[in-house]
């Protein structure tokens, strides 16, 4: 079985480590160093991006709007006919909402419920207001422009969920889509996992959740990207049932921090770093392929555990490691 990667659709980057909000599902906020991806960080590899056919850059976060110099990266990306997505919190749409319109393809924003529920979650008490006014700005800007809303379940919004849909769509957003809220692994900030007791604060109730799935399911709102199927995998996961998704990140997909950590996804340990060499060879080097040689995702913990696979079906890459 053939574990090098010759092509490399998605590549998500993470250009700025702090963030603006304070949600308790995530520890990301509490990094105290601005550290960046710079444009001459990106510059050294970008001919490599282009080599490995990498057709969509995602900008997370921490909050990418905060990085001083995040035109830069995106010029440099378009220029090589790369589809550029920017992962926002929402709180700075307003500010820069000319400069996205015109450098980036489409925002996907933060959206944990109704506006008072989205303000709790996110520790930010206009959370919701600027998010609206935000958003606003830019459809003034350009009324097309793809903006499409992401919700994390846990306790605080699992029996609003129905209500979150309509807020995105009184927003104005594309679609909503959502994902479980991640409780055991050391990515998003944590030195080490959650302990028990910090993960009961963020779990929902899992008859209250269970409920609000199954309305959601019977709306069969297109609206909601997610299948009936995915949907009820968000409750299965919170009740204890952790069976790996299909997913082949690791062979179409990578995640490059902001100290040039290259991940093969957000939960896996780092398989290189930008400062190692060419992205290419980082991606192929014996750390890397020793890595997806030996990864069976229907059996590996942290697989199990995830809350966000990826499944790029048409590739040149090998398929899912199972």
């Amino acid at each position: 079985m053939n574990h090098v990667i010759s092509r490399l659709p998605i590549l998500v980057l993470q250009p700025h480590a702090r963030c603006n909000c304070r949600c308790v599902m995530c520890d990301i906020w509490k990094v105290a160093t601005a550290q960046e991806l710079t444009a001459s960080d990106l510059k050294r590899h970008i001919d490599d991006i282009q080599g490995l056919g990498v057709e969509w850059v995602v900008l997370t976060g921490g909050e990418p709007l905060m990085h001083s110099d995040l035109w830069s990266l995106c010029r440099m990306l378009r220029e090589r006919g790369v589809r550029t997505t920017i992962l926002s919190s929402g709180l700075l749409l307003d500010r820069h909402a000319a400069a996205i319109v015109e450098h980036a393809n489409d925002v996907i924003v933060s959206l944990d419920g109704p506006p008072g529920v989205h303000n709790q979650i996110r520790g930010v008490p206009r959370a919701f207001a600027l998010l609206d006014r935000g958003v606003r700005a830019i459809h003034r800007l350009n009324p097309k422009f793809p903006i499409n809303g992401r919700c994390t379940v846990q306790a605080q919004n699992a029996a609003h969920l129905c209500a979150t849909v309509e807020t995105a769509r009184s927003l104005g957003l594309r679609s909503i889509s959502f994902l479980a809220a991640d409780l055991t692994s050391t990515s998003f900030n944590r030195a080490e996992p959650w302990p028990p007791e910090r993960q009961s604060l963020v779990a929902p109730d899992w008859s209250i959740l269970e409920t609000e799935i199954q309305r959601l399911i019977d709306r069969a709102d297109p609206f909601v990207v997610e299948s009936a199927a995915k949907l009820r995998r968000i409750a299965a996961h919170f009740r204890g049932d952790h069976s790996a998704p299909r997913c082949n990140a690791p062979w179409v997909s990578a995640v490059i921090e902001t100290g040039g950590e290259i991940r093969p996804c957000f939960f896996h340990p780092p398989i290189g770093n930008l400062a190692d060499g060419p992205l290419a060879a980082t991606l192929n080097g014996p750390r890397a392929l020793a890595f997806r040689a030996s990864l069976k995702i229907a059996e590996n913990q942290v697989c199990r555990q995830c809350v966000c696979s990826l499944f790029v079906p048409s590739t040149d890459a090998v398929g899912s490691g199972n």
